[in-house]
């Protein structure tokens, strides 16, 4: 019997030794994917010219390839992350709001790198499914196109808390990279199949504003002297703001409605700036402890690493703080990556967007790409430029939420920024900017060179029919603001009247509900 035990031993022993490790094996790459929450994608890579020191980030530039010109398809946390785990574009999911996100069972590329043979370790913010965030947000977004302008936000506040000790503010955020970081170092090497391992941040997101009340939003710029020490103050600088009479109305409404239209001196601005860039610092340190994991792990010789942002932080630029813009600073976001094969130091700057990260994710996986996805793989764009496949040559990016009274969509190609607003031109005017020449999007050429606006919308036409989406958006917002009003019955009156715009509405409550009820009266054909 013994004899018999220790031959069935010996096989056993003998089949696991050449599963583990034998031609069995399966060798495909891992993956660490980090995604943060409000990052401005052109602090990365600055190198002395950085206003912040990121020295992580700085890390995998130098390692990897930093990919210069990718942007958020929506800039907006839930929108954005629905487009980026289904990779498609938003008018395609009809992600159109914080609230308005995937189903639940949707095959997003976590499904289907598991189909694969993936383990998945999801730890942190993910926020791409339908049904989260406030009944303000959501309420806000769907009547955006009430006829009046109504402060829904707090206003943008600089926070001073700790010491010059104190490294550890957003404590969900660092406990969540305590987990991850504890499944890189001691469950990763156990695993005998390839990894994905997510990581979510909230940072360098504002934080809460509780005095706005049971729905308050977040515009609290809060930081401590140990990261302000990262930031380059004498390279902070003032944004320039357009006047008000020369805003563009879209522009204005966003402005107003975030309470950023009154006065802020020059110090105030200052402190907004160096506290977000000192929240980019506190981020930057968290990537550092995953990296460390991994190093400590064994696994990064056969790991790709990713770091993301779902949308920007415009922290004052255009008279605004917060993201749902076009601008630079809210949509254009960071993306670098190193593993194994990825040339170090290289800079891609072919257009992409965050539609490409699933395609990217099958691409690793040696997987058949599902049949159509909006994104093309960022694998090629690590070769020659021989070696690369066709890929579009524009990025495509829509907002359809709250603080915006139009849904907006950009046409990003070349150097040049094409939005357009609502119906179209028509309806309202276009923005049209050349980054190379005017970086800071400051002079719009939409009137001055209408062939080319009549050019790129004519594109802008052809991948989205965006006066129909428009019109989709606008049924969906009255439908479900009638379903909430419904469902409310008796307490109606007193809910919308408390949501986080309670102090503009208090001063013609009868004249902003009878605004409500003239917009629902409009039928949307």
């Amino acid at each position: 019997m013994r004899m018999k035990l220790d031959c069935s031993a010996g096989f056993l022993l003998f089949w696991w030794f050449t599963s583990a490790v034998g031609g069995a094996r399966d060798d495909r790459k891992n993956i660490v994917f980090v995604i943060c929450d409000s990052m401005d994608g052109r602090l990365i890579g600055r190198g002395q010219d950085s206003v912040v020191d990121l020295p992580n980030l700085n890390y995998m530039v130098q390692n990897g390839v930093n990919f210069r010109n990718i942007y958020t398809n929506s800039p907006i946390c839930c929108p954005s992350r629905s487009a980026l785990w289904s990779g498609l574009h938003t008018h395609v999911t009809q992600s159109w709001n914080n609230y308005k996100g995937l189903p639940k069972n949707y095959p997003t590329w976590q499904v289907r790198l598991e189909q694969q043979g993936y383990h998945t370790q999801v730890y942190g913010k993910t926020d791409y499914v339908s049904g989260d965030h406030s009944e303000s947000n959501r309420v806000e977004a769907w009547t955006r196109n009430v006829n009046f302008t109504l402060a829904q936000e707090g206003r943008p506040t600089p926070v001073l808390v700790g010491s010059s000790s104190t490294d550890r503010i957003q404590l969900k955020d660092w406990a969540s990279t305590d987990l991850a970081s504890h499944w890189l170092r001691y469950e990763a090497p156990k695993q005998q199949k390839p990894w994905l391992l997510y990581l979510g941040l909230n940072l360098p997101h504002p934080y809460p504003t509780p005095s706005m009340g049971k729905n308050f939003g977040g515009s609290t710029f809060m930081t401590s002297p140990y990261w302000l020490k990262k930031v380059n103050s004498s390279k902070v600088t003032i944004p320039k703001w357009l006047p008000f009479s020369r805003m563009h109305p879209v522009d204005y409404y966003s402005s107003a409605t975030k309470n950023c239209t009154s006065d802020f001196t020059r110090d105030e601005i200052m402190k907004i700036r160096e506290y977000y860039y000192g929240m980019c610092a506190e981020t930057d340190a968290m990537l550092g402890q995953v990296l460390d994991a991994l190093k400590a792990s064994g696994q990064a010789d056969s790991t790709y690493v990713f770091f993301t942002s779902d949308h920007g932080e415009l922290a004052m630029e255009h008279r605004q703080f917060y993201k749902m813009s076009m601008y630079e600073a809210s949509a254009h976001v960071p993306m670098v990556l190193t593993g194994p094969d990825v040339p170090a130091g290289k800079a891609v700057d072919d257009l992409t967007s965050l539609v490409d990260v699933f395609p990217t994710f099958m691409d690793i996986a040696n997987a058949s790409q599902p049949p159509g996805l909006n994104g093309t793989s960022l694998l090629p764009l690590l070769r020659n430029n021989s070696d690369r496949v066709d890929r579009p040559d524009w990025v495509l990016s829509q907002y359809h939420g709250c603080n915006v009274n139009m849904s907006t969509y950009m046409l990003r190609t070349g150097s040049l920024k094409y939005v357009a607003f609502g119906d179209g031109p028509n309806q309202v005017s276009s923005q049209l900017f050349d980054l190379d020449k005017d970086p800071d999007e400051l002079h719009n050429l939409a009137k001055e060179r209408r062939d080319l606006v009549l050019q790129l919308d004519d594109k802008l036409r052809k991948l989205v029919d965006y006066p129909t989406v428009t019109r989709e958006v606008q049924k969906y917002n009255r439908d479900s603001f009638m379903a909430w009003k419904a469902k409310l019955g008796s307490r109606y009156k007193d809910e919308i009247a408390n949501l986080r715009w309670w102090k503009d509405w208090q001063k013609d409550p009868q004249g902003n509900q009878e605004k409500v009820e003239e917009w629902l009266n409009n039928v949307v054909s």
